[in-house]
């Protein structure tokens, strides 16, 4: 059997209301060279059955992992561990396609340039308004390393990445901590788009429709205080990139004070990578923490 272009993957949790919406968008795909894993983090809405039916009426190549709650991290660990595409591309449980999505991605990738390349990176639109999240990519902007996008502050909202496959097994799996579930997959996508670049697609990849009750976005503040230790590794993995700027690091640090300050950690002057940095960040990072502390009471 011949392996697919593309592994698009959508990790899952009790959304099989939104499921179909993406399944039919797959179906009209004017590329069809890709597969799609489905990666059931412990559902009970009945998203098996759903994604039984939609394997029975045989449009698309199909594999469903069901897997025990764990969080989104996981299901990004196992979705790069079964990926048989050249790349491979989340797509969330809230999001669908643009038909020439697959169609876009293949093109800039097959047409590259010689040399090495993590993926392609493109836009994530609103669903709602058919505007780009965050706007669009400088005019300019032809390729990039995934750190710079926010460091140099060229593109500072979600985009849409298609990674290079084997790059990404090799950066996997993350190592969560004991009863955190809300470690950032974004910890894989920077340790991978530090290493090389990504080729830049100014277009539409992704229409995201976010769902307030229960998106990472929406609990950025409770998840601080109840995964402190993956905010902390993900703020370490940053510092420690090669692609970064002085300003974002001092950002990086306040939170990392404050992230550590929740996990009660006492080497959080030991493990920072610029110790002088970490000490003069305190005051500022002291203060995110209780306006932390304080938004979760």
């Amino acid at each position: 059997m011949t392996e697919p272009f593309l592994t698009i993957f959508t990790p899952t949790y009790n959304r099989a209301h939104t499921l179909e919406r993406l399944y039919r968008s797959l179906c009209w795909q004017s590329c069809q060279d890709f597969e799609w894993l489905v990666i059931d983090d412990g559902s009970t809405d009945g998203t098996q059955g759903l994604i039984d039916k939609f394997s029975h009426e045989g449009l698309l190549d199909i594999r469903y992992f069901r897997k025990e709650n764990g969080g989104l991290y996981t299901g990004y660990n196992l979705a790069y561990s079964e990926a048989q595409g050249e790349l491979s591309m989340c797509v969330d449980s809230d999001g669908f396609l643009p038909v020439t999505a697959v169609e876009i991605v293949k093109h800039r990738w097959k047409g590259r340039p010689e040399g090495n390349y993590a993926g392609v990176l493109g836009l994530d639109f609103d669903a709602k308004t058919w505007h780009p999240i965050g706007g669009w990519f400088p005019e300019h902007l032809k390729e990039c390393f995934l750190p710079d996008l926010i460091a140099k502050r060229l593109h500072t909202h979600d985009c849409k990445q298609a990674m290079l496959t084997s790059l990404m097994k090799s950066v996997s799996p993350m190592r969560g901590f004991p009863g955190e579930k809300n470690f950032n997959p974004a910890y894989l996508l920077l340790k991978a788009g530090d290493k090389y670049p990504m080729l830049v697609v100014n277009e539409n990849l992704c229409y995201v429709d976010y769902q307030a009750s229960d998106s990472m976005s929406a609990r950025i503040m409770e998840q601080y205080v109840d995964s402190p230790r993956s905010f902390a590794e993900l703020r370490l993995l940053e510092l420690s990139l090669r692609h970064s700027h002085w300003l974002h690091r001092l950002r990086l640090t306040v939170h990392y004070v404050a992230e550590s300050r929740l996990a009660k950690a006492d080497d959080w002057i030991v493990r920072h990578p610029v110790k002088t940095m970490a000490i003069a960040c305190w005051p500022l990072g002291m203060l995110l923490y209780w306006y932390i502390k304080q938004r979760n009471r």
